[in-house]
């Protein structure tokens, strides 16, 4: 299924920045060229997320267990531009039967494994997926058996497939099906991959993003839309073919899948999953994997530094670089992390409609720039990184739609170019509001220009994330920058708080250091006199407590925090 416009496909390919290569055949490429070598290894705590022990799996044992995949779902009537859900935790198979989906041309819509019935329901449903796959439990959650409420409620759902055993009545246990394919079944596989005749254009996922709509939209990305993310990671992170990947992230949208399985695929290196994160076992796979590159939170890449022996073992002659982002980074952090081990912390800016632009070493050497700042993309600046000439970004004011070229006026981020996407999944209406009348994707996310030649933008808060305080705008990202580096704040969410006078107050949402405390009155103090941060700036209503909510990919769900203070009224 190709969705992408000709005239875009055309322009891109004239360019250089698509081509026809397909992630099958990179998948074949390394099949061919490196036959034994390892090519994907289990999370090491497999028994306790889905159960079974870990495996390792070589290239030619991977492309084995995709023609049984491919052969299997053949047999159940799967095949082009069917659309297969996924809701599986990090494990081998999940890079395997993805390669599988992508060989005959089935579109892959993956949710995170914390979804349930209504949430999956409603993927199911909005994209006539024919079959779920997942398995019998996930941690300590009955997943296959859920999956048959949601059976029950989406006609188009005509089968529910369990990898890991213990399939239960009502799903078909899919590696039996796969073990017990013959050499007939296994041709007529082949068969249907040869005839599906995918291209480099065709859709390969829809994953899922949350915004200001009812509900998550579905953003569909082709084989070409995938590979130039890939190759952006790649190419901030100075990595070689071969390199051994650690992904932390799960596999259901841009941060999972370009930062591994894409970049899996283009490397034809090692991938080693991992999920759900837990800090001990993620420092042992760096130690024991001799990982080259993996991603990381900001607030523990700052733990580590924190808590120095915890990088014992640790081979930094092979761990040179860490992404992070989705918080601000500290300038500390990524200056100590490099003074002292010579790792290159990228910070990435990115979603998954394709706004992409990491701030690496190679365009951005001062710490304390890369940790706050974003190269500014367009004509007028030349940058080393792949992505920043294949993306065209501008600042509007959202009210009047005049384009901001002035430095510390906040502005709408406007995309264009080879990584963003072309709409979402049967949304016209929401495509009609998301792009302007030239083309432009309206990322929501407000940045102002800074620089003293202009040609970087710093991230200053959502546009729907702004709190209105009596007519003044106040970011709320703003505010949650400044407290992250308050001596006893671990974990901080701003937002506004309903009041009759003022329309909104700001309220934050603060989790505390171990036997660390702080007041309202400490906490303005240190905005105003530490951060001086204006006086209208500061925080009115100070709520304590253990931990952020937070969605499956990490993002703090402030609609949640924002509830909690619509049912407790003010105070």
């Amino acid at each position: 299924m190709i969705i992408v416009p000709e005239e875009r496909i055309n322009a891109f390919k004239a360019k250089g920045w698509w081509g026809d290569t397909t992630l099958d055949d990179l998948f074949r490429k390394h099949v061919a060229a490196k036959p034994e070598e390892i090519a994907v290894v289990d999370p090491v705590n497999r028994d306790a997320i889905l159960g079974g022990a870990p495996a390792r799996l070589t290239w030619a044992q991977a492309d084995s267990r995709v023609d049984r995949y491919v052969a299997a779902l053949t047999a159940l009537g799967l095949g082009k531009d069917d659309i297969v859900a996924f809701q599986l935790p990090n494990v081998a198979e999940l890079c395997l039967l993805y390669a599988a989906c992508i060989r005959l041309g089935i579109i892959i819509t993956p949710a995170p494994v914390q979804y349930r019935e209504h949430e999956l329901t409603s993927i199911v449903t909005r994209t006539d997926a024919k079959a779920i796959i997942t398995a019998a439990r996930i941690g300590k959650h009955e997943h296959a058996a859920m999956m048959m409420g949601v059976k029950a409620a989406a006609p188009t759902l005509e089968h529910v497939l369990v990898i890991g055993g213990n399939a239960p009545d009502g799903t078909l246990d899919l590696d039996r099906l796969a073990d017990d394919q013959d050499s007939e079944a296994l041709a007529n596989g082949q068969k249907a991959a040869t005839a599906a005749d995918i291209c480099a254009d065709d859709v390969v996922t829809i994953c899922w993003t949350s915004g200001t709509e009812a509900q998550p939209k579905g953003v569909p990305r082709s084989h070409n839309e995938w590979i130039i993310m890939g190759l952006g990671v790649s190419d901030a992170a100075d990595l070689q073919d071969g390199a051994v990947l650690l992904n932390p992230f799960p596999m259901v949208n841009m941060a999972g899948i370009s930062t591994s399985y894409v970049s899996w695929l283009i490397l034809g290196g090692r991938l080693i999953q991992h999920q759900p994160f837990d800090l001990p076992v993620f420092l042992q796979q760096i130690r024991e994997e001799k990982i080259d590159y993996t991603v990381a939170p900001p607030a523990v890449l700052n733990l580590l530094l924190q808590n120095e022996r915890l990088l014992g073992g640790i081979d930094f002659e092979r761990l040179r670089s860490i992404g992070s982002g989705s918080a601000p980074l500290s300038e500390w952090m990524v200056r100590t992390f490099y003074e002292k081990y010579g790792v290159q912390i990228v910070n990435y800016f990115g979603s998954n409609e394709g706004a992409s632009f990491p701030s690496a070493q190679k365009d951005v050497p001062d710490a304390a720039e890369r940790a706050a700042l974003f190269p500014r993309l367009g004509p007028d600046f030349k940058w080393k990184a792949i992505l920043h000439d294949r993306l065209a970004t501008r600042l509007v004011d959202p009210e009047t739609e005049a384009e901001i070229t002035d430095a510390g006026i906040p502005g709408e981020l406007r995309v264009k170019g080879a990584t963003v996407f072309s709409g979402y999944w049967r949304a016209p209406d929401i495509n009609a509001r998301a792009f302007d009348e030239d083309g432009w994707f309206k990322t929501g996310d407000l940045f102002e220009i800074a620089g003293d030649r202009k040609q970087f933008y710093r991230f200053v808060g959502r546009l729907k994330d702004v709190i209105i305080r009596g007519g003044m705008n106040i970011s709320s990202e703003e505010i949650e920058g400044h407290l992250q580096g308050h001596p006893a704040i671990a974990d901080v969410a701003v937002v506004g708080a309903p009041d009759q006078n003022l329309g909104e107050r700001l309220c934050a949402f603060v989790v505390f250091k171990p036997d660390h405390v702080a007041d309202m009155v400490e906490i303005n103090r240190y905005l105003t006199q530490e951060k001086q941060v204006a006086v209208y700036k500061q925080i009115e209503r100070l709520e304590v407590i253990d931990v952020l909510p937070r969605n499956p990919v990490g993002k703090v769900l402030k609609r949640d925090l924002r509830l909690q203070l619509t049912e407790t009224g003010a105070k």
